[in-house]
């Protein structure tokens, strides 16, 4: 047998070798519904996929494969596979898959939310834990807090006397931006219900309603060029906008040199002893994806809390009785942050809205670093991963009566379970290395604000009954109420 002869049979068997690995492979995959040629699963996603996939979950199992265009999808829809993924494998599942709007103005080279885990990421994760969400600046920033919640009281107040109705989500999301943009920047960056407050709201919620949006050059990366719907245009266009403020700020700290001790003054000042360690660029990227993160979540969960509060509105006067008791018998004329774990009803509803409504129904899309055997079978590398939290949280299996709004469910048989990432029955903000790391601000705020809006006031519908609400959703990496909550506050 001459030489060419054998090279051919050996690269024949190599060959067969691979198809046949290939084809164990595929048949490993979970399992899935069937997709149509070229397009696999897309259609079944509908205009909310965090509903459709729960139902396609139920028939097959919570680790569920799909194939979006090229792309190849696993949906995991329990605690215990969320467990599997986000903890025990937590390495191999740790970085994230790109979207096409995520690269506008090259986001996703500098941005600590979608960067690949490494040295950069690591970098600014502790910068972030370090100079915002550890425990004695959170303490020592929480006057400033008191602040922005005073002047959402006065807005409340004003509008009360008034008898016009609030936008609740409007009047959160201003809460939210000012105490974020004070933080950051020493600065408040909108007043209530005016015109700067509602083009900020704007372009923060558009640049999250593109990246959540099913995108056609995600599932064929051929398409991305082409941007056929236009997505990778708008947020470019939304990113360039707060890039135009952001850029603003950095000048003007950069010419002042102030002695203010804020998060830009702190990111400048590490900036000017190494720009190699931290350049403009990380600097105004990672300050994009803080009031990104920190005032879209922010808003939607409040007026998502409210609206299940005024539906109930038994709940929302107990909830009101527990804050004035509270204040009654410690004698305190506000309520302080540490008194939070004080208020068992108020985390109870806190939870249970986490529960109902979590601010990301998918998480940040993980990717498969490499082939990882979950339950049997073989998640393969580069796989996206959605792990759909809105499903678990509606699991029958854990929660009784799941669609309904039960606080007391978490003063009871669940009152040990918490949102922090280590009972993954409930992790609105992840869990794992790739957690939000605002939770800590977010923890804070959530409940001071909630305190703020009914601890004064009962709430009433303009021309509808609360439960004539529509209840739809806007789908996006977070989940936004279709019809803006409005309602008037009321004296009690």
């Amino acid at each position: 047998m001459d030489f060419l002869t054998s090279s051919v049979i050996l690269a024949s068997i190599a060959w067969i070798c691979m198809l046949i690995s290939r084809a164990r492979k595929v048949s490993k995959l979970p399992p899935g519904p069937y997709g149509l040629p070229i397009i696999g699963n897309i259609l079944q996603l509908g205009p909310k996929p965090h509903h459709s996939l729960a139902k396609l979950s139920r028939k097959y199992g919570p680790v569920m494969s799909l194939k979006l265009g090229s792309i190849t999808t696993v949906v995991i829809s329990s605690a215990e596979t969320a467990k599997l993924v986000l903890q025990k494998h937590d390495s191999s599942f740790s970085n994230r898959t790109v979207l096409s709007a995520i690269t506008a103005l090259r986001h996703h080279e500098f941005s600590v939310g979608w960067l690949p885990v490494g040295n950069q990421w690591r970098k600014l994760r502790k910068i972030c834990k370090e100079q915002m969400f550890s425990a004695p600046r959170l303490d020592a920033s929480e006057g400033l807090r008191r602040e922005k919640l005073q002047k959402l009281q006065d807005y409340l107040a004003e509008r009360c006397e008034r008898g016009t109705a609030v936008d609740v989500g409007e009047a959160a999301f201003t809460t939210a931006l000012n105490l974020m943009s004070a933080s950051l920047f020493s600065a408040e960056f909108v007043q209530f219900g005016s015109e700067t407050s509602q083009e900020m709201k704007e372009a923060i919620s558009s640049v999250v309603k593109s990246i959540g949006r099913p995108n056609l050059a995600d599932y064929f990366p051929v398409l991305k060029a082409v941007d056929p719907q236009g997505i990778y245009k708008e947020t470019e266009l939304n990113v360039g906008r707060l890039f135009v403020k952001l850029d603003e700020i950095i000048d003007e700290k950069l010419r002042s040199r102030g002695e203010k001790r804020d998060l830009v003054e702190v990111l400048l000042e590490i900036h000017r002893r190494d720009e190699a360690q931290l350049s403009r660029d990380d600097i105004r990227h990672l300050l994009l994806d803080l009031l990104v993160a920190g005032t879209d979540t922010t808003s939607g969960t409040m007026e998502w809390a409210m609206t299940e509060l005024i539906r109930n509105p038994q709940k929302m006067v107990k909830l009101r009785n527990e804050i004035r008791s509270f204040m009654s018998e410690s004698g305190k004329q506000q309520i302080e942050e540490s008194d939070i774990s004080s208020l068992s009803y108020l985390q109870a509803v806190v939870k249970e809205n986490f529960r109902l409504h979590p601010a990301a129904p998918f998480l940040v899309p993980h990717k498969a670093n490499c082939d990882v055997e979950i339950n049997g079978y073989i998640i393969p590398k580069n796989a996206q991963i959605f792990v759909n939290v809105w499903a678990s949280g509606r699991d029958s299996k854990i929660w009784k009566n799941p669609d309904e709004f039960l606080p007391e469910r978490f003063l009871n048989e669940n009152d040990n379970i918490d949102f922090k990432g280590r009972d993954f029955e409930l992790i609105p903000f992840g869990s794992g290395r790739r957690m939000c790391p605002g939770l800590p601000l977010a923890d804070r705020m959530v409940h001071q604000m909630l305190v703020t809006f009914v601890g004064n006031y009962d709430w009433k519908l303009e021309n509808m009954k609360p439960e004539e609400m529509d209840m739809n959703e806007n789908f996006g990496i977070t989940l936004e109420k279709a019809i803006p909550l409005k309602a008037i506050p009321i004296k009690v």
